[in-house]
């Protein structure tokens, strides 16, 4: 028999966290925002701020989050919801929440997947708070907010369904990192460290070996053009989808969010720059300036929108995914923020970011690089197919385990 009632039946405490922001601080306890956590249910800890020891006990003065609490956002961005970890010491940051499920009732991973579902959606829609400048769920009527739950050794048997499609993904995930650590290793002790093969035998002065070049990341391009600017009134149809850099995910060349477009007309009338595989496409602007990606082959026509740069790498010159590794070493991106102006949103002009130096190896050194690489890119390319199908079946399987319409 299914239970009926409102959140707080099943949970023993629902918080919120302070109204405020800490102090930044290059150490401490984790300081968990909206960006930590992802549309899919889970938390990423890639890129955080930290609170410090001096303020995190007035930041937890409400709650300690520990294990198992479910996190989500109530402001601004919605329907964002993750599990704590283990040994994960944090705080809540703004526009975040906890509930601390009671599982004598409810089974917590069950939880989460319930908020994912369409049907914990629906209540939230009709619930949203529209303010002056973003969206809201009103904390103080969450509580009430009803659930409809099975039994618990039903949610367990849910969960432990709905979890398997997710322990995939996340080995995927990690096999992904790796391939990617990899790589970055590699071109940082060949091409950094200059402990490249054969490096034995070469003799290198002023920290250029022999039979290398320095050039700039424009030089050695056929074509390094900025992306274009497309007005609100010229958006529409369906023919090129309008790439901007929020578009753009974090490793390789992977879609995200929504799309603009423009019609073929638009894009032939403007003289539409398009972007094709193999092109290089460099934002100008944070996070970070000047990080680079590799595009992928894709099933619909596409341009860019004037916050990134399109680099069509010479191949006479230079491989593209040595390029690639180059762009997004950490001692360019340093030279692009560098160069980078605007007190608010900063940016780098194409001009000076393309101005910056590159060491040009011999092209043999370049594509014995790009070989290694290239088998590293495919492996993650057929990761991520995997994941997204994986995904997929998931979220089948998802609201139709929620409704009963599959017995478990």
């Amino acid at each position: 028999m299914r239970q009926r009632g409102p959140i707080k039946d099943f949970a023993l405490g629902i918080y919120d966290g302070p109204h405020a922001t800490p102090a930044e601080s290059h150490e401490g306890p984790v300081y968990l925002g909206i960006p930590n956590v992802t549309t899919d249910g889970r938390l990423d800890l890639t890129d955080i701020r930290h609170i410090s020891e001096q303020e995190y006990p007035k930041w937890v003065k409400r709650v300690i989050p520990q294990k198992d609490d479910l996190v989500f956002s109530y402001e601004a961005t919605l329907h964002r919801y993750a599990l704590i970890p283990d040994n994960l010491r944090c705080c809540l940051g703004r526009r975040m929440c906890l509930v601390r499920p009671d599982t004598n009732k409810v089974y917590p991973r069950f939880l989460l997947y319930y908020f994912l579902s369409s049907k914990w959606r629906a209540v939230i829609e009709s619930n949203i708070v529209v303010g002056a400048t973003v969206e809201r769920i009103p904390i103080a009527k969450f509580p009430d907010f009803e659930v409809e739950l099975p039994p618990l050794d039903v949610q367990r048997r849910i969960a432990d369904i709905l979890s398997a499609y997710d322990d995939l993904i996340e080995n995927n995930r990690r096999r992904i990192d790796l391939l990617e650590q990899s790589a970055r290793m590699l071109y940082k002790e060949w091409f950094v460290s200059l402990r490249f093969p054969g490096h034995e035998h070469i003799k290198v002065k002023d920290g250029v070996p022999q039979g290398w070049e320095i050039s700039t990341v424009a030089d050695v391009c056929n074509s390094f053009e900025d992306g274009d600017w497309i007005e609100s009134k010229d958006q529409g149809g369906e023919d090129y989808r309008l790439l901007q850099i929020s578009n753009i995910g974090e490793d390789d060349f992977v879609e995200t969010g929504n799309f603009r477009y423009v019609t073929e007309e638009t894009f032939r009338r403007l003289r539409c720059n398009e972007v094709k595989p193999g092109d290089i496409l460099i934002s100008r602007m944070p996070e970070p300036i000047g990080r680079a990606w590799y595009v992928t082959e894709q099933p619909w026509k596409m341009i860019t929108a004037v916050d990134a740069t399109i680099a069509r790498p010479n191949p006479e010159r230079v491989n593209s995914f040595y390029y690639l590794y180059h762009v997004n070493s950490p001692s360019h991106l340093a030279a692009c923020a560098a160069r980078a102006t605007g007190a608010t949103r900063p940016r780098v002009a194409r001009k000076n970011m393309g101005a910056l130096p590159i060491a040009v190896p011999p092209l043999n050194l370049q594509n014995e690089f790009s070989n290694i690489i290239s088998d590293h890119h495919r492996m993650k390319t057929n990761l991520r197919v995997q994941n997204k199908q994986l995904q997929q079946a998931r979220d089948l399987l998802l609201p139709r385990l929620m409704n009963g319409e599959i017995p478990v």
